[in-house]
């Protein structure tokens, strides 16, 4: 037997005595205690910059100027009959917040008003598509 289980009455001496209680610092609760024995994360956001990082975005196709003419084309041809409440599908690109490129995206509705201070198309629904951004413009329905 080695010699670290020689002695097994070493410590008989101080086994029974009180736990030792600090005068000039305050008693540590069990919860923190335990706190100080919790998994460390040592690559905190790696995960959530890993999964941004493989998140697709498409880039911005650029229009032609027959392209960008079809849609103004029609975009005059809808102004002139506001009242009349064409129904459209207008696809649009839609810029990301957080990195370079975007998503397509198609609203079908009615167009409330085109606004040209502010290069904006507002449909019945709120839903406001700069003009800047519309990809394609199809008139569905004609009352």
């Amino acid at each position: 037997m080695s010699e670290y289980y020689t002695d097994a009455h070493k410590y008989d001496d101080i086994i029974h005595l009180p736990h030792y209680q600090s005068s000039g610092r305050p008693h540590m609760s069990l919860h923190d205690r335990a706190a100080q024995f919790a998994p460390f994360a040592a690559l905190s956001g790696h995960e959530e910059a890993i999964e941004e990082t493989a998140r697709v975005t498409d880039a911005k196709m650029i229009l032609d100027e027959y392209a960008i003419g079809k849609i103004n084309e029609t975009l005059y041809q809808i102004a002139q009959h506001l009242q009349d409440k064409w129904r459209v599908s207008i696809t649009y690109f839609q810029p990301d917040a957080l990195k370079e490129g975007g998503v397509y995206l198609t609203d079908v509705g009615t167009i409330k008003r085109l606004d040209d201070v502010e290069t904006v198309i507002i449909m019945d629904s709120g839903m406001k598509i700069r003009m800047e951004e519309v990809m394609q413009v199809e008139i569905l329905e004609k009352e």
